[in-house]
C-alpha cells in the first residue's frame, strides 16, 4: 500500500553529495536499484532502513554521520512537512507541527511532554523486524534541535539526550547537543529547556503556512479517514508477531466494539479473516525480499508457529514456494553491476 512506503527527500541525496558520498554507492551497498542516484524514490520501510545503514557504513562513525548530514542538509530543500515546521511561529509551534506531520511519515512518531522546566521528546517506532539504524535515530532527534537553532537563530542546547544503542563518538554528539549523552537507555529521547520553546522563529512565514497547513492537514485527515479495512489491516501488520490477532484486539485499537468493526468491514465488502490473510501475505512478501531473513523466521514473524502451515498458505497466495519466490525476486531486483 502507498501508505506503507516512504519517499526519500531530494535534500537527503543532495546532503550525501555535499559530503562527497555518491548516492550510487549508497544504493549499491543497500542492495537497491541504482536509479536512486538520479531520482528520489518511494521505498519500503526495510529499504529505508538499509539506505540509512549504508550511509552510516560509508561514513564510518555514527555520530560523525549524524552531524555531517545535519550540517549539509540545505534548508531550501526541506520537504513540505518540514517547511511547515521551519516557518512556524515559535519553537513550541514547530515541535508540535513536527509531531503532527510525522504521522504522514511512518514508521516513526514523536511524543512531546512538557513538565516543570523540561520538555521531553520521545522517539518511537512501529514494530518491525529490521533494526532501526542508530544513525537514523540520532539524526531524527538531532534535527529537532537543529530546527530550533535554525529557526530562532540562536545556539540552543539540550538538557539531556538518551539513546538505546551505541552512537559512535559520543564526545562529538555531546559537543553538538551541548549536554551529556546517555547510551544504553530504554528510550530514545531529547530533553530541552522548556523556556526555549517560547523563542520566536526568525523564519516565521505566515503566508507560506496558510498555503502549506491546509494541504498537509488534508493529507493527514485523508490518512486517518482511510477505510476501516485499511486501518485494521495496518494494525494487524504491526501485531502479527505479537499474536494479538483477534477482532476484539483490533477493534479496541480503533476505539470501537468488535461487533461495530465486524459491521463496518461487512459494509466495505470484506471480513476480518480476509484482512488477516492479506496482512500476512503482504508482510510475507516484504520479509522474503530480505535475503538475510531465514524462511522459518519469516513464518514466525507473520504469525505462523508451524513452518509447514506457512508453506501451504504461501503456495495458495503465490502458486510457488517461499524459497522459489525469494530466488526469483532477488534475481529480478539485483543491482546492476
Amino acid at each position: 500500500m502507498k501508505s506503507d512506503r516512504i519517499k526519500l527527500p531530494a535534500g537527503f541525496l543532495a546532503g550525501l553529495q555535499r559530503q562527497g558520498i555518491v548516492p550510487h554507492d549508497v544504493a549499491r551497498k543497500a542492495h537497491l536499484p541504482l536509479t536512486l542516484r538520479t531520482e528520489p524514490a518511494d521505498v519500503t520501510t526495510v529499504q529505508y532502513f538499509r539506505i540509512w545503514q549504508a550511509y552510516s557504513d560509508l561514513v564510518g562513525d555514527t555520530a560523525i554521520g549524524i552531524i555531517k548530514l545535519l550540517t549539509n542538509f540545505d534548508t531550501a530543500q526541506y520537504p513540505p512537512t518540514v517547511l511547515a515546521t521551519y516557518h512556524a511561529r515559535d519553537y513550541r509551534d514547530a515541535l508540535h507541527r513536527m509531531a503532527r506531520y510525522k504521522q504522514l511519515c511512518p514508521p516513526e512518531s514523536l511524543r512531546i511532554t512538557e513538565e516543570g522546566a523540561s520538555c521531553t521528546i520521545e522517539l518511537n517506532w512501529m514494530p518491525i523486524v529490521e533494526p532501526v539504524p542508530p544513525v537514523l535515530v540520532g539524526t531524527t532527534l538531532a534535527f529537532l534541535l537543529e530546527l530550533g537553532r535554525r529557526g530562532t537563530g540562536t545556539p540552543i542546547t539540550a538538557k539531556s539526550v538518551e539513546f538505546s544503542h551505541s552512537m559512535g563518538d559520543v564526545a562529538t554528539l555531546e559537543a553538538y547537543f551541548g549536554c551529556p549523552i546517555r547510551i544504553g537507555t530504554t528510550y530514545n529521547r531529547l530533553t530541552l529547556h522548556r523556556s526555549d520553546l517560547d523563542r520566536l522563529f526568525l523564519s516565521y512565514n505566515n503566508e507560506l503556512l496558510e498555503i502549506l497547513t491546509p494541504v498537509l492537514d488534508r493529507s493527514l485527515d485523508e490518512r486517518f479517514s482511510r477505510s476501516v479495512a485499511e486501518m485494521a489491516k495496518w494494525i494487524l501488520k504491526r501485531s502479527l508477531t505479537g499474536g494479538h490477532l483477534t477482532i476484539r484486539a483490533v477493534a479496541n485499537e480503533l476505539g470501537m466494539s468488535d461487533r461495530t468493526l465486524q459491521r463496518r468491514l461487512t459494509d466495505e465488502c470484506t471480513t476480518f479473516k480476509q484482512l488477516l490473510t492479506q496482512a500476512r501475505h503482504e508482510q510475507a512478501r516484504e520479509y522474503l525480499a530480505d535475503p538475510k531473513l531465514d524462511i522459518k523466521e519469516v513464518a514466525f514473524l507473520i504469525g505462523y508457529e508451524d513452518q509447514n502451515s506457512f508453506y501451504r498458505a504461501f503456495r495458495l497466495w503465490e502458486g510457488d514456494t517461499p524459497a522459489n519466490w525469494r530466488s526469483e525476486y532477488v534475481s529480478r531486483h539485483s543491482p546492476l553491476t
